[in-house]
């Protein structure tokens, strides 16, 4: 249950609790002063801790303090890394006179972060997207990722696959779709906004050209992220200014953001192990819960199962630890969340409506599933406030408000599939 509002809150996929870690170093930080471009004393005191805080966050992903290019946040950086790598690559195919390098290989079940981006390119930069199917727990078809990557690499200017999925909680073979990707060499990028502080990330092992992450995701505030970049990346950059972060990204440095990711990513990393099996263990907990009270409930995305003897899995192995999505059919998606709120249960459907017209999941038809069914959505994340009585406040109500949303029925059939609030 969340103190300040007395609500049981499982929405910790869209954002989570400041850690009281992350308050402190941003309070302290703020009441400093100093532009860390200045070269006097007060200047100079603020590089420092800029760089102090960029050692720890390079710390806890692995990488080298100099990969680190500090962002706005998730959506910035996957902005970033796909126009950046797209840039680059087809602009040295063009100087050198090879065939157009114009092709972008990614999935249907991206965050619309990398989907109306690489959307965006398509329409704006002559892009040619390449979209590789999924199978039904939304984990990619390798078969067809790596003869996609082997058909002429030449003209692929960047592959991209999310880490873990915002909506469904399925992890990746990221190691292996990057390696592919290296092997022609074609840039990779990987958004882990999800899987960061959820489950372990080490960027140089990961085989990334470049990989996004976000602050507010882990306990920080919002509005600070980064952008891994492995150093003989070349990205183009999509802003211009001061030349700050490696002339990557130009503009101000928010020194207390800075500090309060890090603290906040610093902690995070140091708790995982033990948090992603308590954490985990809640989401089975709320998993059996619901297959016992509604058993039409399904879940979707993969389990921390084997998938040849169904035993148990370390929870975030096949998907995050704090993710339980299921689909109720029958039942409008919004009927389930609102009748949740009412009482004070917070979670979330990953879909929008336009117009009042509910939209399905552009998730869930990339998976096959019908547009009825990817509307009767509801997606529970857990987080590092969660706690065993909230899954028991969930469990307890659900049944009531599961009734009266099937008793409500689905609503009439709207256009598109896309989701215009597909919030990670």
């Amino acid at each position: 249950m969340t103190p300040t509002t007395g609500r049981t809150y499982l929405d910790h996929a869209a954002t989570t609790a400041v850690r009281p870690v992350a308050l402190e170093a941003f309070t302290a930080s703020s009441l400093s002063l100093g532009n860390q471009s200045s070269l006097h004393s007060s200047g100079r005191g603020a590089k420092l801790r800029v760089e102090t805080a960029r050692d720890a966050l390079a710390s806890a992903l692995g990488a080298h303090p100099s990969e680190v290019v500090f962002t706005s946040g998730g959506t910035e950086s996957d902005n970033l890394a796909l126009k950046g790598l797209y840039w680059a690559r087809r602009d040295a195919a063009r100087r050198a006179g090879r065939p157009a390098c114009h092709r972008i290989v990614l999935t249907g079940i991206e965050h619309s972060a990398i989907l109306d981006t690489a959307e965006w390119l398509q329409s704006h930069e002559g892009a040619h997207l390449d979209v590789v199917p999924v199978g039904p727990d939304g984990t990619v078809e390798m078969d067809a990722w790596r003869a996609t990557i082997a058909r002429d690499p030449e003209t692929i200017a960047v592959a991209t696959l999310m880490w873990a999925n915002n909506e469904i909680g399925t992890i990746q073979p990221i190691a292996e779709a990057a390696a592919c990707a290296a092997e022609h060499g074609v840039p990779f990028h990987t958004d882990a906004v999800q899987a960061f502080g959820a489950v372990p990330l080490d960027f140089p092992s990961s085989g990334a050209t470049t990989m996004a992450v976000t602050g507010h995701k882990i306990g920080a505030p919002v509005g600070i992220g980064a952008l891994l970049v492995r150093r003989d990346a070349t990205l183009t950059p999509v802003q211009h200014g001061g030349g700050q972060e490696r002339d990557i990204r130009s503009g101000t440095i928010p020194v207390a953001l800075i500090e309060a990711f890090a603290a906040a990513a610093t902690e995070a990393t140091q708790n995982l192990p033990v948090e992603r099996e308590r954490v985990g263990a809640l989401r089975d907990r709320l998993i059996d819960g619901v297959r016992e009270r509604l058993p039409e409930a399904r879940l979707t995305g993969a389990e921390d199962r084997d998938p040849a003897t169904g035993e148990r899995l370390p929870a975030g192995t096949r998907r995050l630890p704090g993710n339980a999505h299921f689909t109720f059919p029958g039942c409008e998606g919004d009927s389930i969340l609102f009748g949740l709120d009412m009482a004070g249960v917070e979670a979330s459907t990953g879909s929008a409506c336009s117009a009042g017209v509910p939209r399905p999941s552009h998730v869930l038809i990339a998976l096959g599933v019908d547009e009825d069914l990817a509307r009767a959505v509801q997606r529970f994340s857990l987080g590092h406030t969660s706690t065993a009585g909230d899954v028991e406040r969930v469990l307890d109500v659900l049944p009531g408000v599961h009734a009266a949303a099937l008793k409500a029925g689905m609503a009439g059939h709207g256009s598109g599939i896309r989701t215009a609030n597909s919030h990670r």
